[in-house]
């Protein structure tokens, strides 16, 4: 008999730590491998640890909602084969993959902060600190004292990321007590900080917007029912909430003609089906059409660092998919760019599929430079999304509709039928303006009236 350590795998360039949710086997049950034994969460996708070996479960080392580092031993499975151990010992230990992913965890700022030694800072007997918290105090100048000062509200008054991100963004705020419960905002934080790089960006979740109202409690009359947010639910609203706070969200609306598209794509959805083996839907052809806008208007695929604009090379678009849960989740294309229709579309159903059946990896929702949202699945003819921090803009896909429209002819003006659709470009207008915003939707339009329809795919 040998004992195999599974341990929690990486996740993931971002991702240094992960919280236990559930546990789908428990001491004594017997496993097969690949069969999944826990469910784990991030701040960024929800996921199963599957057992690299068959054997049975004798021990779990933690408990559900503790948060666990990579590589850390979560379980110790009893296997017949001789190999176990040495499948095990064959990972890089524990410390070796940590220190990776705390490298690896925010930008290159956060190495001009980790060699401070006026900012360091490190657990003690008394308080420990995960990787990911102490990356956070770091790249944002909070000191050990300051640190020390927080009060948490994970287990046995950890400061969990939460925590350090709402007090950060009060910091930034200037306030001199904090709003958020379980925070505590000592008097020395007033001091004015550098602004967060952009892969934190997109994951502070203020409690408060500066100058806003204070959210008031809701008076509960009879018959009212008590829904508790699901996790994704909390991180989707403070994600929206970081968003509005931070640009300054403008809108632009062109209507476009898709006629072309409709009846070229129903000549060949059906040869395409029978030799790929999966449907050919409008969605991948919109978002080629978005990463060739994207070339001609590189100044869309931007993110904005403080004062500074970081210009992207790759194009990596994001594409909303809604989960069964009315939730919505970002999957990326990566160097969309680069793929032709086919290799689009394959893109396109697997990440959907994967999305829906919660098989995403966290790499897989990291990383994206651009957005495209189609709100016309659920019959919106238009929509205004809200952008997907650190992005500049977001495009969304309205309803397609067949509606009667003005043709012009060599011979005149006449009505006919066609299929219209609105597309809705909400853009950051801190760095992109009114003329930027309005020509990429317009090129978007253009590129899509202009489908060859005798294009073969």
């Amino acid at each position: 008999m040998a004992r195999f350590e599974l341990r929690l795998p990486k996740m993931g360039e971002s991702v240094a730590e992960a919280t236990i949710t559930n546990w789908l086997k428990n001491v004594g049950d017997t496993i097969d491998m690949d069969e999944p034994v826990l469910e784990i969460a991030t701040d960024k996708v929800d996921s199963e640890v599957p057992s690299e070996v068959s054997g049975t479960l004798v021990e779990q080392l933690f408990s559900v909602d503790d948060v666990v580092e990579v590589g850390a031993v979560l379980a110790v499975i009893e296997t017949e084969q001789d190999t176990a151990v040495a499948s095990s010992s064959s990972q890089a230990s524990p410390s070796e993959e940590v220190s990776e992913q705390v490298l690896e965890t925010v930008s290159q700022p956060l190495t001009q902060a980790m060699e401070s030694s006026d900012t360091a800072v490190s657990s003690s007997a008394d308080r420990f600190y995960s990787p990911l918290v102490r990356n956070i105090a770091q790249q944002e100048g909070i000191g050990q004292q300051e640190l020390d000062a927080l009060s948490g509200t994970g287990k046995d008054g950890r400061v969990t990321k939460t925590d350090i991100l709402a007090y950060v963004s009060q910091r930034k705020a200037g306030s001199s007590q904090a709003e958020v419960p379980g925070v505590v905002l000592p008097p020395t934080s007033q001091a004015p900080v550098a602004a967060p790089s952009a892969p934190l960006a997109s994951s502070v979740a203020p409690k408060q917007i500066e100058g806003s109202a204070k959210p008031q409690s809701v008076p509960l009359q009879q018959g009212d029912e008590i829904i508790e947010m699901t996790r994704m639910g909390k991180l989707i609203a403070h994600h929206m909430t970081a968003s509005v706070a931070t640009s300054a969200h403008v809108q632009s609306f062109v209507e476009c003609d898709v006629t072309k598209i409709w009846q070229w794509r129903e000549r060949v959805k059906a040869s395409y089906q029978a030799r790929e083996g999966e449907k050919l839907t409008f969605t991948p052809i919109f978002m080629e059409a978005v990463a060739r806008a994207l070339k001609d208007f590189p100044m869309m695929n931007i993110s904005v660092d403080g004062d500074k604009i970081i210009k992207h090379r790759s194009i990596n678009l994001g594409m909303a998919a809604a989960l069964d849960d009315g939730n919505l989740i970002v999957p990326v294309i990566k160097n969309a760019d680069q793929l032709n229709l086919v290799g689009m579309s394959k893109a396109v159903n697997d990440l959907a599929q994967r999305a829906r059946t919660n098989k995403l990896k966290p790499d897989e929702i990291a990383g994206g430079t651009y957005t495209v949202t189609n709100v016309g699945n659920f019959g919106s003819i238009m929509g205004t999304p809200i952008i997907n921090q650190p992005q500049v803009g977001i495009l969304a896909l309205g309803a397609i509709r067949k509606v009667p429209a003005v043709i012009e002819t060599s011979e005149g003006d006449f009505i006919g039928i066609r299929y219209k659709m609105y597309l809705s470009h909400s853009y950051d207008h801190r760095v992109v303006n009114g003329a930027l915003g309005g020509m990429f939707a317009k090129r978007v339009a253009d590129y899509l009236e202009a489908w060859d329809t005798q294009r073969e795919v």
